[in-house]
């Protein structure tokens, strides 16, 4: 017979209580092998409480292992392979009476020949449990209210699924392990301790009672099941490092021994417990029941193992941090692995070694959407015959871990002295620190490291304390720590051996502006990792998914301005964005439009078809601001480009920040380029100096390429001696029109008529527009020149410059024909025409704006319309100057210009060319 002697309180929870949860020998019967057929006869048969006046007292009965079955039993072999297959049901899954009968449909709805199935608790009882323990500890009395809670919601969920002698039994069994509980935590309450082994007791009872309701829904239906207690079978060793090794030859010779006791087609087994060789029952560790199904699929050698959850499969990211992630449809071994232990909502991370070795496949699946095929985690040679297509993915998925520091130990006398780097790691291991990645660098100068953020004050503490005389003497510089860090990892087994997918990732987080603190990559090549400021994790999970998965390049776009040229851009990508996406692999998305008054934004993109009834009906007050941060912080989108298409010094005043931010500029506004030389100095250093865009094309010539074209010549080292130019359309359309004995005012009225000029013509007419476009090339050109030091001559008479009003202008410029049209006779007779030009003498480090007289036959004669021209003299192109020409004016040449500018962008951010 068992032995029994009596403990103190503080004795039972010094040692570890299960220790003595032995049973006395009982004859058993043969549906049950230690079966608890509850776990009240756990409680019942291991302990009794001996309460005294003074102090209660323990009555242990100490044999658990031994046992004898006294009912003669045909034993069943177990038959093993492929006949099997292993379904895991998660809490979620069972988390309501409505759900149980739904993965009960799933089980009789699989048409394997036979099925083991292992559950989770219901949904949040493994947490309640904890909770018990945790007030038990703290002597708070509420875990006997909050026990009664538990009990009632696997006792409500009873009644709504079976009833009968089914029903009667569940609920007395339930009621008795409640009590038993009640004792257990009471005698927790008392010591104020209760060991690992007691709370994995306790808290393994919600797997208990799941697959004991489970198997009754299925027999309810009409199947015959057993449900098993798979600490009976499962059979573990506890490690040093909180995680327990799978024992699985005695596992394999319990099973059998099972089996023969409870043969069946339908198995319920519960996840997340097991015990230890010597009966101890244990866990599996926080999410364990993957690791369950995959242990019991290796030991049936199952054909596959189904992990039921509640989402489609696995994402190539965190679909809360990225929209755009994708489902897998495959996964290998090793890219599951490591995408679970990088903090992927995959798999438990331990639970890919069971199966691996028998090559047995897990599939990932919704229980709520089972029309969906799910993720298959498989070996990669299965992977490449089902799904040629993604391999052409070289990277699978992106994952990151948040809250990490980075500690990082320097000296150059660390450099050749062995043992330097187990030393800090045997100093990291002392404190109990998790170190997650590491980096050296071949000079041995320096090992970074990082560990979570509420670790790294001791591992600083306990190596400041290890190197401190290395510190004083000088032969280690620093241990320093970088906190607020997160590690973002790319993993994919086709990386391996595949040129360009490190430098395609660095890139990806280059472009976005993303500054990498460490790198680590084993020799294997799955898995790229690098640390970053926490701040950046989201948008680097972006940057480099997008560079993957949705496209070469995707672009959020801010649309600031939509009068003429902003709608007309509009209008074309309309046109043309689906196109772009579709051929060229460019995704371009407006997220925002701003006017004036009002503002449209939309956090996916703005439907373009009927952007301004929307903004009619659901704009609100414009800020500036709030669109700049809605454009570029508040999103799935890596890559923010604002588009300027005012005229205004005010909007024009923010490039500089914006760039900073990493927010790419496009704009036809001449204001920030034109304005103080000291401005635009600092916007092209900073261009420079990072990966940040600014294109302002159409600020000179509309939609022709001018500003490319001397970018052009200046890089491929030619020198620009002078550019001259009728870069006014309105000018140029103007003096075309000004000829056989027209007068001035009737050309100008007319120009006006056409739309060619602005509303108040004197605003072309003055030069100052041309002078803009003269002071941007020249400083383009290298020449250091401020507006004011460009000579302008003004078309419009000094007595009309202080007119009231364009009507009164237009009323009075008849007035003042005869000057100009003295210049225009002149010209005539000498065989020549008047053009308004403007000038940048590079040699001689000037320019001008005027109104000059050229031969009939000279290239700027032979203009019309509202076409510009622009000759480029240089040193290649010195007899021949470069001619550009073609239409200067208009909303949709000027959009067009813009719209290149876009595209010049997305082919700089890695779209192809």
């Amino acid at each position: 017979m068992a032995s029994c002697c009596p403990v103190t309180p503080q004795s039972l929870f010094a040692n570890s209580f299960p220790n003595t949860s032995h049973f006395p020998h009982r004859t058993f019967q043969p549906h049950s092998l230690l079966s608890l057929h509850s776990s009240s006869h756990f409680f019942r048969k291991s302990v009794s409480f001996l309460w005294g006046r003074d102090s209660p007292t323990f009555k242990i009965h100490s044999s658990l292992a031994d046992f004898t079955v006294d009912v003669a039993v045909e034993e069943k072999k177990l038959p093993k392979g492929e006949t099997w297959s292993v379904h895991k049901f998660g809490g979620t899954c069972v988390g309501s009476s409505v759900r149980i009968n739904n993965v009960a449909d799933v089980i009789i709805n699989d048409d394997s020949e036979r099925k083991l199935v292992v559950v989770s608790a219901m949904s949040k009882v493994t947490d309640m449990m904890y909770d018990l323990i945790y007030k038990a500890q703290s002597q708070d009395k509420s875990y006997i209210p909050a026990l009664d809670v538990v009990e009632e919601k696997h006792s409500l969920t009873a009644h709504e699924l079976f009833d009968g002698d089914d029903l009667a039994t569940f609920l007395a069994n339930l009621h008795q392990d409640i009590r038993n509980l009640k004792a257990m935590l009471h005698a927790i309450d008392i010591a104020g301790h209760a060991t690992e082994s007691f709370t994995d007791l306790v808290v393994g009872h919600g797997e208990l009672w799941s697959a004991q309701i489970l198997s009754y829904v299925v027999k309810k239906k009409g199947i015959d099941c057993k449900w098993m207690d798979a600490r009976e079978v499962l059979i573990v060793n506890p490690t040093s490092a909180d995680q327990v090794d799978p024992d699985y030859l005695e596992s394999e010779r319990r099973l059998n021994k099972w089996y023969s006791l409870n043969p069946s087609k339908v198995i319920i087994a519960t996840g997340f417990i097991a015990s230890t060789r010597q009966n101890i029952p244990t866990t599996l560790k926080r999410d364990g029941s993957d690791f369950s199904a995959a242990i019991m699929a290796s030991l049936f050698r199952a054909r596959q193992v189904t992990i039921w959850t509640d989402v489609d499969g696995v994402y190539s990211a965190d679909p809360r941090k990225v929209s755009d992630a994708v489902i897998l449809k495959t996964l290998s071994y090793r890219e599951a692995s490591e995408m679970s232990y990088f903090g992927a909502n995959v798999l438990h991370p331990r639970t890919i070694s069971p199966v691996i070795r028998y090559g047995i496949p897990v599939i990932i699946r919704n229980i709520f959407n089972t029309s969906a095929p799910g993720t298959k985690v498989c070996h990669p040679s299965i992977i490449e015959n089902e799904d040629k297509k993604i391999l052409k993915n070289y990277v699978k998925g992106f994952t990151t871990i948040d809250n990490l520091a980075l500690v990082n130990v320097e000296g150059t006398g660390m450099a050749g002295v062995p043992g330097t780097a187990s030393t800090i790691f045997r100093a990291v291991k002392e404190v109990g620190a998790n170190v997650i990645m590491i980096s050296q660098a071949s000079s041995e100068h320096s090992v970074c490291f990082a560990v979570p953020e509420k670790e790294v004050k001791a591992v600083a503490e306990a190596l400041q304390s290890m190197f401190q005389n290395a510190l004083y003497a000088g032969r280690l510089s620093q241990v320093a720590v970088i906190p607020n860090c997160s590690i973002l990892a790319a993993v994919g087994q086709k990386m391996a051996s595949t040129p360009g997918v490190s430098a395609t990732l660095f890139n990806a987080l280059a472009k976005a502006n993303i500054n990498i603190l460490a790198i680590a990559q084993g020799c294997s090549e799955y898995n790229v990792s690098v640390v970053l400021k926490r701040e950046d994790s989201i948008k680097a999970l972006r940057a480099v998914h997008s560079r993957f998965y949705n496209s070469e390049t995707t672009i959020a776009m801010g649309i600031i301005g939509p009068g003429l040229i902003g709608s007309t851009l509009l209008d074309q990508l309309r046109d043309q964005v689906a196109t772009l996406k579709e051929e060229s692999n460019i995704d371009l998305r407006v997220m925002g439009i701003m006017g004036s008054k009002s503002m449209l934004l939309d956090d996916s993109g703005i439907n373009l078809v009927k952007w301004s009834e929307i903004r009619e009906e659901n704009g609100e007050v414009t800020d500036l601001e709030k669109f700049v941060q809605h454009v570029h912080g508040n999103h799935f989108i890596p890559n923010t480009v604002l588009i300027d298409c005012t005229a205004d010094s005010g909007v024009a005043s923010h490039y500089n920040d914006w760039l900073r931010k990493g927010i790419h500029v496009i704009t036809p506004n001449k204001k920030a380029n034109s304005g103080p030389l000291n401005e635009y100095l600092r916007l092209r250093v900073l261009q420079r100096q990072s990966y940040t865009h600014y294109f302002y094309e159409a600020t000179v010539g509309a939609g022709l390429p001018i500003i490319s074209t001397l970018r052009g010549l200046l890089e491929t080292g030619d020198k620009i001696l002078q550019i001259e130019g009728i870069f006014s359309g309105t000018l140029s359309y103007i003096f075309n029109n000004f000829k056989d004995g027209r007068v001035f005012s009737e050309v100008v009225a007319e120009a006006k008529e056409a739309g060619y000029t602005e509303p108040d013509p004197r605003d072309d007419l003055s030069g100052t527009d041309v002078a803009r476009k003269v002071i941007i090339l020249a400083r383009e050109s290298g020449l250091k020149l401020e507006l004011s030091d460009i000579p302008v001559e003004n078309l419009v008479p000094e007595q009309l410059r202080a007119s009231a009003s364009a009507q009164e202008f237009m009323q009075k410029l008849p007035n003042f024909d005869h000057e100009i049209s003295e210049k225009q006779e002149d010209a005539d007779t000498a065989g020549e025409v008047l053009r308004y030009v403007g000038v940048v003498d590079v040699a001689n480090q000037k320019g001008s704006v005027e109104l000059r007289r050229y031969k009939k036959d000279h290239p700027f004669a032979q203009l019309s319309g509202s076409d510009n021209i622009i000759a480029f003299t240089t040193r290649r192109y010195k007899d021949q100057p470069l001619i550009v020409r073609g239409p200067g004016a208009g909303a949709q040449v000027t959009a067009g210009g813009i719209f290149s500018d876009i595209l010049r962008l997305a082919s700089y951010l890695g779209a192809p060319s």
